[in-house]
């Protein structure tokens, strides 16, 4: 694997792995590499990078959850680039607009840091009639037939907590986040993983709906930081 460049990245502030994660996102963007195409090995990136082994798992783990690499265990396995479902399609937009990958990471944490803004304004400020919309939204979700259902209704879920968030302000500039994702094509290796993957980000979604239905805010931030890592 050629050796990623590390300079000029990011910010100091970003840790090793973080900067690692956007150099091999940054590849797979430059250099056009199609789904399924090998990125080598942990220890391949390791010698590549120079960074230690933990470093590298890290940043691994980063491009996994965020849907740039998948992980093939075994003989002949290794690092392959993902199908590029809605959240990398929002990267590479970004990316053909500002060329910094810090541009890239920056837009991710300001969705994140919101979501958890927006979910508790909406745990303060739901209605009865709020909560049957979401539970019903997020009982279309368990029902999707694929990823693409799934998605749609993962989008129209957390617009729909959105407009219960009080804070007019994070509401406007999340719900714009939301209209670049659902913009993009929703697409997902629709492997033999992919209906426990589903479930268990359908089981994230319902926990942070009961959390905003119960107004628990200890539960909401429990629920968001479930959301934002994904175990499969």
């Amino acid at each position: 694997m050629p050796r990623p460049l590390l300079r000029d990245l990011a910010p100091a502030s970003l840790s090793r792995a973080e900067q690692l994660a956007a150099a091999v996102e940054e590849r797979v963007h430059t250099e056009r590499l199609s789904p399924g195409e090998a990125l080598g090995t942990l220890d391949d990136l390791a010698t590549a990078s120079g960074f230690s082994r933990p470093t590298v798992s890290e940043a691994v783990r980063l491009l996994r959850d965020r849907g740039v690499v998948r992980i093939k265990p075994g003989r002949g396995g290794g690092l392959f680039v993902a199908e590029r479902g809605p959240v990398v399609r929002l990267r590479h937009t970004l990316l053909a607009v500002d060329e910094e990958p810090a541009t890239v990471t920056e837009a991710i944490e300001l969705r994140d840091h919101l979501e958890l803004l927006i979910d508790l304004g909406a745990a303060r400020a739901r209605t009865a009639a709020d909560m049957r919309a979401l539970r019903r939204l997020v009982d279309t979700m368990g029902r999707a037939a694929d990823w693409a259902d799934f998605m749609s209704a993962n989008w129209a879920l957390h617009e729909r907590i959105a407009r219960i968030s009080p804070n007019a302000m994070a509401r406007a500039v999340y719900v714009g986040t939301l209209g670049h994702l659902t913009g993009s094509s929703a697409a997902y290796d629709e492997g033999a993983d992919s209906c426990a993957y589903r479930a268990e980000r359908h089981g994230a979604h319902v926990a942070l709906v009961e959390a905003i239905a119960a107004g628990d805010e200890d539960a909401v931030r429990a629920a968001v930081a479930r959301h934002h890592s994904p175990t499969s």
